[in-house]
């Protein structure tokens, strides 16, 4: 096992060239205190992960964790499946912050901090939630428009917002906001979306006065005003008739960066060129991806993909070549992932011209061995058997088989008698079983339970806050205290600027 200082560390980030930091612990281990360009790769899907994330089995990678030992096992994971250059950071997070260097809370924080800086450095304009209901109330034109996945969206919104996910701001808003008097409000649950959503309409030339909704409806919440919930309006699907102009506006955005355009053969070509990092990533909706894309390119829809980079891009000095239909998507997610991290990005032209590949995008995991399987009918007539779930803790809580136990994979509890493992991803399901002698795996999982009549359960205290460990808990999901962890977080995101600035490790805009 190859140990590494946190003082070489620190050198080796700032030295740059290709470098990726690897969280072992879970999500919501991770949130509690992780350094800056670390990448979450928990220990219980590391074979989902691990070589989505490190697409070259030469990339020196750096193995972190909390101080349990969970950066061992996956520095001997990653051995083991061919990469060559593996180190621990020794002592973890802990001896990071005893040598003085900056811990950070919270998840996707490079994308947060990144988020807090462009509003500094371009002065994204932004109004107060009682500003916005005075605005409605005024009559004059006007609309709001959601940037978050429409998952998000139909838990809470804005009353009247549209659903338009930040990577199909530049794309649509020429169908969506025709008239330039009109007054155009971005908002997201708290703030990163909100300006990124805003400034790209602003960067992309939109005339219209864009402005960010302050706080999103975390602030909109505390104001006093109320959120509509179930809500499905969003954009009309399909390529939009003003893609011309949003072409011309993305073109512009993304040459001021230095994103690159090249061929789907040159693509095609960087793709097998291994010696070094190359990311190949779709970031269109997810039909439109699952309907045809590049062989090998990866969904990541634009607006998430800068919101949340580390889910996709580990590696820094790494390429990324982004894909879409006509371009405009990709430069503009481009063009802030230059600024954001400095990647060497090209976008592809005519991406789907060509043999293309479809449905959704699976990992990559030889170790998966197939479990006995049971259908939710034979497993609803058997008595002795303790289900285990794997789901999200959050998704736990919301639904699930009566009488099953929550759990992360690795850390199964000890159960008598017979065992069925369920998961929404039936490739941990599987890995998960093969570690528990005589364990069976659901068919479907809870899904096709529920889909073929049968009960489910649902507990909002189990597991409790304090036991999500495989989730960072968001205000809007704990039991307690979430008016107090709201303020908590926008606080937290506002002083991201100043947190990085006290760690050094990024150069915002000045790659």
């Amino acid at each position: 096992m190859r140990l590494i200082s946190a003082a070489d560390l620190k050198a080796w980030i700032s030295r740059g060239g290709e470098l990726a930091i690897l969280d072992a612990r879970e999500e919501g281990e991770f949130g509690h205190g992780h350094l800056f360009w670390a990448i979450p790769c928990p220990l219980s899907k590391k074979e989902l992960r691990a070589r989505a994330i490190l697409p070259r089995k030469a990339t020196r990678v750096v193995c972190v964790d909390g101080g349990e030992g969970h950066a061992e096992k996956l520095a001997e994971y990653l051995t083991s499946i061919g990469y060559a250059d593996v180190h621990v950071l020794k002592g973890g997070t802990p001896a990071w912050k005893a040598a003085g260097y900056v811990v950070f809370t919270g998840v996707h924080v490079p994308s947060k901090a990144f988020g807090e800086w462009v509003e500094h450095h371009y002065g994204t304009e932004s109004l107060d939630p009682p500003e916005l209901q005075a605005l409605v109330d005024s009559g004059k034109p006007m609309v709001i428009l959601d940037s978050r996945p429409m998952d998000e969206y139909v838990k809470m919104t804005i009353p009247g917002a549209v659903n338009v996910p930040g990577g199909e701001l530049a794309y649509r808003i020429g169908d969506l906001v025709p008239d330039a008097e009109t007054t155009i409000v971005v908002n997201c649950a708290g703030r990163t979306r909100s300006i990124m959503g805003a400034e790209s309409l602003r960067r992309a030339g939109v005339p219209n006065r864009i402005v960010a909704l302050r706080n999103g409806t975390m602030g909109w919440e505390l104001a006093g005003f109320s959120v509509e919930r179930g809500q499905t309006r969003s954009y009309a699907p399909g390529t939009p008739q003003s893609a011309g102009l949003a072409l011309r506006r993305a073109t512009a955005f993304a040459a001021e960066n230095g994103v690159k355009v090249i061929s789907r053969a040159a693509a095609e070509g960087l793709l097998a060129d291994d010696s070094r990092t190359t990311y190949a990533l779709d970031v269109r909706a997810a039909d439109e991806y699952a309907a045809g894309h590049i062989p090998g390119f990866r969904h990541a829809p634009g607006g998430q993909l800068v919101q949340a980079t580390d889910q996709w891009v580990a590696v820094r000095g790494a390429r990324v070549i982004l894909a879409d239909d006509d371009t405009v998507r990709a430069r503009m997610s481009g063009a802030w992932l230059r600024q954001m991290g400095g990647w060497e990005v090209y976008v592809v032209e005519g991406a789907l011209q060509g043999a293309l590949a479809t449905g959704r995008w699976k990992p990559e995991a030889p170790e998966m061995k197939p479990a006995p399987t049971v259908t939710p009918q034979a497993l609803a007539a058997e008595t002795g058997v303790t289900v285990v779930d794997l789901a999200r803790s959050i998704d736990f809580r919301a639904g699930h088989i009566p009488g099953s136990v929550w759990a992360v994979r690795g850390r199964l509890p000890k159960v008598e008698g017979a065992v069925v493992v369920t998961a929404p991803d039936p490739m941990v399901a599987h890995l998960a079983a093969a570690e528990t002698p005589g364990a069976r795996v659901l068919e479907g999982g809870v899904a096709a339970w529920q889909a073929a009549g049968l009960p489910l359960a649902t507990d909002r205290q189990t597991p409790p806050d304090e036991a999500c460990v495989d989730w960072y808990l968001r205000p809007y999901d704990r039991n307690s205290g979430i008016e107090a962890a709201m303020h908590e977080y926008l606080s937290w995101e506002i002083d991201l600027v100043n947190e990085v600035a006290r760690d050094g490790d990024s150069r915002f805009g000045a790659w």
